[in-house]
């Protein structure tokens, strides 16, 4: 059995954190989201193909040439747009596992599916089918058709991208056909692997977590930190520190003394907490940041070298790489009307579905004293602010 991960794409309902970080690197809670999906799976594979083109050179600087001793190779996409073309030119002749990296399951879930014989596809029932993949299927879950983005209501369960094929599937791949959208498409390989196959459209009832929008990784932290069922502390706590749930704190990082935790926190390595720093919420921390004296963080996820000076207030954020924030930094995270936060996502204003979001701060960033910025604002690569500004 061999695994292919179709990790070439760009991630632009990500950007501007996908500009400079491949999307499968985006870490969650401990682990980049392609290492999630690793983790799950690796036992149950010999081989591990990863299909890349964005930024290729990180994700395979991240993950060499092997997972935990099961063998890495890669395969680059070529210039074609369709998805048909990730696994075109991709030799196999053993069953195989197709995934996207979008997606995290929670292993004992997906274990309950590995063991099934025939090949299927995760599915779940959807309220707006006509942006998906939708399968038609028959009384025993067989699926009959599968068709893209219908504009007209056939069905309404949906492709979750996680599949077990036969290797007759790169047969149909190289016999596919212009489409009635005058495109190449995966669906017709589908379509014809499920008219010569038992081919079942699993739906899942269990809670996953997708990473579409950059608020989703605040989501998906929160996700693995509410299943934190006792602390993992590896370092150095200093006296009068509260802890009053759990928490994991690496090796080579610290809380001093009046650090004040409450739910469960992640704090990486070589990361130092400085006095009266309150910390809650589901927040995340990563290597060598430092965070200044009486500093509030809830529910964000920060960055590898970022530094938060004193007096600040990093509220439902995500911070970058290499930020610093000059004290008296604050993220205001919701509207005076009470309303969901709304964003441009791929030139279209999209609900977060949030009442609360606080700001993104890419890399290298830099503020004077005292900035402020609205809810869900955006301070680009290498941008500075003035003092007492404030980022509407």
């Amino acid at each position: 059995m061999k695994l292919i991960i179709l990790a070439a794409g760009k991630g632009t309902r990500l950007r501007p954190l996908t500009n400079t970080t491949p999307k499968p690197l985006i870490n969650i809670c401990g682990k980049s989201i392609i290492e999630h999906n690793l983790e799950n799976l690796y036992e149950h594979v010999d081989e591990i193909i990863i299909v890349v083109k964005y930024l290729k050179e990180k994700i395979k600087d991240k993950l060499w040439d092997n997972y935990k001793w099961v063998k890495i190779t890669y395969h680059e996409q070529g210039d074609e747009k369709w998805t048909w073309a990730a696994l075109l030119g991709i030799d196999c002749d053993t069953d195989v596992f197709v995934i996207y990296w979008d997606s995290i399951f929670d292993k004992k879930d997906f274990d309950k599916v590995l063991s099934y014989e025939w090949y299927w596809v995760l599915a779940k029932g959807v309220e707006n089918p006509e942006k998906y993949w939708i399968f038609k299927i028959d009384e025993n879950n067989y699926i009959i058709e599968v068709i893209e983005k219908p504009k007209e209501y056939v069905w309404n369960l949906a492709n979750l991208w996680w599949f077990k094929l036969s290797p007759k599937i790169f047969e149909y791949l190289k016999n596919v056909k212009l489409s009635p959208r005058w495109e190449i498409e995966l669906t017709c390989a589908i379509n014809e692997f499920a008219k010569n196959h038992k081919f079942r459209a699993i739906k899942i009832d269990w809670e996953f977590i997708d990473v579409w929008s950059p608020w989703d990784i605040l989501d998906a932290n929160k996700y693995f930190l509410d299943k934190l069922e006792k602390s993992d502390i590896r370092w150095t706590i200093e006296e009068w520190v509260v802890i009053k749930w759990n928490i994991v704190l690496e090796e080579w990082a610290i809380l001093k003394s009046w650090t004040y935790i409450e739910w469960n926190v992640y704090i990486w390595k070589y990361t130092s907490i400085w006095p009266h720093t309150y910390l809650r919420w589901s927040t995340v921390i990563w290597e060598w940041c430092k965070i200044w004296n009486a500093v509030e963080v809830k529910n964000s996820s920060i960055w590898d070298y970022t530094n938060s000076a004193h007096l600040s207030y990093i509220w439902d954020s995500i911070i970058w790489n290499n930020v610093n924030l000059a004290w008296g930094f604050i993220s205001a995270n919701l509207r005076h009307d009470g309303k969901n936060i709304k964003t441009m996502v791929k030139w279209e204003i999209v609900d977060s579905g949030r009442r609360k979001l606080g700001c993104i701060i890419w890399d290298n960033v830099k503020t004077w004293m005292n900035t402020s910025t609205y809810p869900w604002r955006v301070i680009q690569n290498g941008g500075t602010t003035l003092p007492w500004e404030i980022v509407k």
